[in-house]
This record gives C-alpha cells, sequence and structure tokens, in this order.
C-alpha cells in the first residue's frame, strides 16, 4: 500500500493550459483543466492507498472529492515542489500530475515487488509518474523540468541512484488542442471527455485538431 500523491494547480483562467488557447477561451481551458483534474482524482479515489494526497497550487473546489489530504505547493522551480511533495511522505509514494485525464486505478495499482522505484514515460519526453518506495527528495532536485529530456533526465538519474527502476506504460499528457483529442478518444466516457466535445461544439469543428 502506497501513499498516492497528485500535484496539480486550481483550474482558473489563464493559469492553466494556456497551451489550448487558441483555439480555446481561457474560460474552456481551464474547465478541460478541471475535468482533467477531476478524472485523475477520481481514478487516484479508486485505487488502493493508505494516503490520498493533493499537493496544490491555489484552493480546492466543488472537483475535490472526499478522502483527500490537501497541502500547499512549495515555492521554488517545478523540480522543487516535486521534491517537497515526496519529503512530506513516510513509505512508499507515487505522484502524478493532473494532464493526464486517461489515468486508471490500474494504472495506478503499483506492485513494487523487486523493484524500488516506478516511472512512467510521457510522449513530449517527460514523464506523468514516479514512484519510489524510499522517497529521497534528493532525487528531484536539479532535474530540469519541462524540456523534451526531463524524463530522460529524471530516469538516469533514478538508475545513477542505484534504484531499481519499473518502467510504466507512455502516456500522453494534454497540452494541446491535438493532445485533448487524442486523450479523449482514450476515455471516452470521462468527465474530461464530455467537457471537450462541450467545448469543440462551441469554438467550431476545427478546435479539435
Amino acid at each position: 500500500m502506497t501513499t498516492l500523491l497528485v500535484i496539480a494547480k486550481e483550474p482558473l483562467p489563464g493559469r492553466v493550459k494556456t497551451r489550448l488557447t487558441p483555439p480555446f477561451t481561457p474560460a474552456e481551458a481551464a474547465a478541460l483543466a478541471e475535468a482533467a483534474l477531476a478524472d485523475t482524482l477520481h481514478a487516484v479515489s479508486a485505487a488502493p492507498a493508505t494516503r490520498r494526497v493533493l499537493v496544490l497550487d491555489g484552493s480546492p473546489g466543488p472537483w475535490l472529492p472526499p478522502g483527500f489530504d490537501v497541502v500547499p505547493q512549495c515555492a521554488g522551480g517545478l523540480d522543487l515542489r516535486l521534491a517537497d511533495a515526496f519529503a512530506r511522505c513516510e513509505g512508499p509514494a507515487v505522484l502524478i500530475g493532473m494532464d493526464t485525464p486517461q489515468v486508471t486505478p490500474e494504472l495506478l495499482t503499483v506492485d513494487f515487488s523487486g523493484y524500488d522505484a516506478c516511472f512512467g514515460p510521457a510522449e513530449d519526453g517527460g514523464f506523468w509518474a514516479l514512484g519510489l518506495v524510499r522517497p529521497d527528495p534528493a532525487l528531484l532536485r536539479g532535474v530540469p523540468m519541462s524540456t523534451a529530456r526531463t524524463g530522460a533526465v529524471q530516469r538516469r538519474r533514478l538508475v545513477a541512484a542505484g534504484l531499481r527502476v519499473r518502467d510504466l506504460p507512455r502516456l500522453r499528457d494534454v497540452d494541446t488542442a491535438a493532445d485533448a483529442a487524442a486523450v479523449a478518444a482514450l476515455a471516452p466516457h470521462g468527465r474530461f471527455a464530455a467537457r471537450l466535445a462541450r467545448a469543440v461544439a462551441r469554438s467550431g469543428p476545427g478546435a479539435g485538431r
């Protein structure tokens, strides 16, 4: 049993999913972010865990299901914020973001038997999940974030520390309208897909490409 961590921003217009504007408005992009976060949190709710934590930049809203501890993100770059999230944990912990609403409870049910870490690569070169049997913030500090080599650098950091790494399936983050359409197709019955369909209907047929 593990601690499941979700690191996220409050879905406010102009602060989240800015690469979706255009074709969507800031309000539509924020609504899509809220739907992605809600899908992610509900998947975490259904996965086995001893503790579920939302590491949040902002304030919780009605999209937050019961059963989560909410803690604020620390100041600094993303590497420092991820490191701080792990520093709050005792025992195995798995951290994900809010950009993969297609995630399932099964993907989050990580078996650490024979491994010290798990790593979920993202198609854009980053990573969507990182799990550590013994959380060590030093494993994340200094890793360059939001680049095409972030995932490769982070995984090398784990291996260089002598950790046995279990690789999880590669997932696609939602950054652009094309990403949104592809991810919604993978989880057509989720909140994110429904919200995207409404946004495309308002913005025109080219919005989901």
